[in-house]
């Protein structure tokens, strides 16, 4: 189903012609999927984000962590406090540098990954596309990433 185009400068400012609600309403759309897929692992979506990007790395530092999940210190500590708490996650300060700190996974967070193998079945089921509609998605919300962050980038240089 097409959008309605704006065809006046009035029609700017309809909330249906926002791309960034399109993308607010979707985001929301799939946190409510992701709270139903992460209830068997008893994760938070942005617990789950942290445990893939461990799943993937290895231990990272905090800092490092926050890079790859977009996310500040302010809201990944409390986020990794909860993980070490539940016994996924350690986290010790670096020898070699004792603001570092460094995150690792726990016995208990490496056997996890088993059982959150299904989630992204669960959510690929829930999206209503298939795959090369979904890797298409996949590529321009980078390619929109990208030029947003160049465009932030811009602004504060100016």
């Amino acid at each position: 189903m097409s959008q309605p185009q704006p065809t006046a400068t009035e029609d700017l400012l309809r909330l249906e012609h926002q791309v960034c609600f399109a993308l607010h309403s979707a985001s929301r759309a799939f946190g409510g999927v992701y709270r139903e897929a992460l209830r068997d692992v008893e994760l938070t979506y942005p617990q789950y984000l942290a445990m893939l990007t461990l799943w993937e790395h290895g231990e990272l530092p905090v800092k490092r962590m926050g890079e790859l999940l977009r996310l500040d210190s302010g809201t990944l500590s409390p986020l990794l406090k909860r993980l070490e708490a539940a016994g996924l996650v350690q986290r010790t300060r670096n020898p070699e540098d004792e603001r570092s700190v460094i995150v690792r996974l726990t016995s208990a967070g490496s056997a996890l990954r088993e059982r959150a193998q299904q989630v992204p079945r669960t959510i690929a089921a829930s999206v209503g596309l298939d795959l090369d509609e979904l890797q298409s998605l996949h590529g321009m919300l980078g390619r929109l990433t990208e030029h947003l962050d160049a465009s932030v980038g811009s602004a504060a240089a100016e």
